[in-house]
């Protein structure tokens, strides 16, 4: 299938997983098989385009290229038209309008255990001052509150959405997919990019409070930090984690 192709990129990789392109051929190689089950689950059932799954023999998957560029990345200028974070939107709510995935997402109880946890990380290892955190912190209870649970992408940041245009031509990486709070989506999406929120909710439709998607905004600067750092990854990095952090001061 890849007879020709003689130059790899990697895309991403880390102690948990690797992502290559070979041609228009993604390869994912993840040493849990349930995670890699899951996803493959998830694209299936998904009312919104995602990536032609080629062939799976553990520990990799194989996926066809989406057509277009992914709408934007973090700490960089999105070029994507209005219109496409409108289309990202509409996605959005065609996915939250689908029947709920038949495995648990991450409680609020469990939630708020692990932000508690990361937040003391974040203050006794000197990452960040204590006063950010405690603001983070507040800001991040607005998020954590009970929800109507909907099948959310888990993990839905613009470098996970393809665009041609104005239109959405698929969205990727479904390893976080779960039934869970709406806004969480919403907050993936314009994490780091708050100018394109009013287009997002724009496609989305009614029903979105901004207090609640402000507070997954820190909840995601708060817990995925540590994670970051750990795993090569830098968010201290302009426009990034901790950029979007010192935004709610």
């Amino acid at each position: 299938m890849m007879a020709g192709m003689d130059e790899v990129e990697v895309v991403v990789a880390h102690s948990a997983r690797a992502t290559l392109r070979v041609g228009d051929v993604f390869l994912k190689v993840d040493a849990y098989q349930e995670r890699l089950d899951l996803e493959v689950e998830a694209m299936a059932r998904a009312p919104i385009p995602t990536p032609q799954v080629l062939w799976r023999e553990h520990p990799v998957l194989a996926l066809g290229a989406l057509p277009g560029a992914a709408l934007g990345r973090l700490g960089e200028p999105s070029t994507a038209s209005p219109a496409a974070w409108a289309a990202a939107g509409a996605a959005a709510r065609v996915l939250h309008a689908a029947p709920l995935p038949p495995w648990p997402g991450r409680s609020l109880e469990m939630l708020t255990v692990e932000l508690d946890g990361e937040c003391e990380w974040l203050v006794a290892n000197g990452v960040l001052p204590a006063d950010l955190v405690t603001r983070n912190r507040e800001v991040a209870q607005a998020a954590l509150r009970p929800w109507k649970p909907v099948f959310i992408h888990g993990d839905l940041q613009i470098s996970h959405v393809f665009v041609n245009g104005d239109d959405v031509t698929g969205v990727l990486d479904w390893s976080e997919a779960s039934s869970g709070d709406a806004h969480f989506d919403l907050a993936s999406l314009t994490f780091g990019h708050e100018e394109h929120l009013g287009e997002v909710i724009a496609g989305y439709g009614a029903g979105v409070d901004l207090d609640v998607i402000r507070g997954w905004w820190s909840v995601r600067g708060l817990l995925f930090s540590r994670w970051l750092i750990e795993h090569g990854f830098d968010p201290a990095a302009p426009g990034r984690e901790f950029d979007v952090l010192k935004a709610r001061m």
